[in-house]
């Protein structure tokens, strides 16, 4: 089994490369259709969910899916001990963005 957390590999395939990092993170109550949308077509979207799903990030969206929508799969997805406690992630998709502009 690949450890996704270790091989970020499948980030630079991402469609949110080129997307906004702040789009992903809406503010509380407002909708994340905009973001949700990117990741319909994103080639990479069930390795990154998976890669959600496994740190236990529960701020903004990842592949395709909402805090809300990944703490009820979190029920039954074996990961590491939960980042919740912790800042929102955020600098990944800063990361992506830099890396698309290069």
């Amino acid at each position: 089994m690949v450890d996704r957390r270790a091989d970020p590999a499948w980030r630079a395939n991402g469609a949110c490369r080129r997307a906004d990092p702040d789009l992903f993170f809406p503010a509380p109550h407002e909708p994340a259709l905009a973001a949700l949308a990117v990741c319909r077509g994103c080639p990479v979207q069930g390795s990154c969910l998976a890669w959600a799903l496994d740190v236990g990030d529960c701020h903004g969206v990842w592949g395709g899916t909402t805090p809300k929508e990944r703490r009820a799969m979190g029920v039954v997805w074996p990961r590491q001990p939960s980042a919740c406690g912790g800042p929102p992630l955020r600098d990944l998709p800063l990361t992506l963005a830099a890396s698309a502009a290069r």
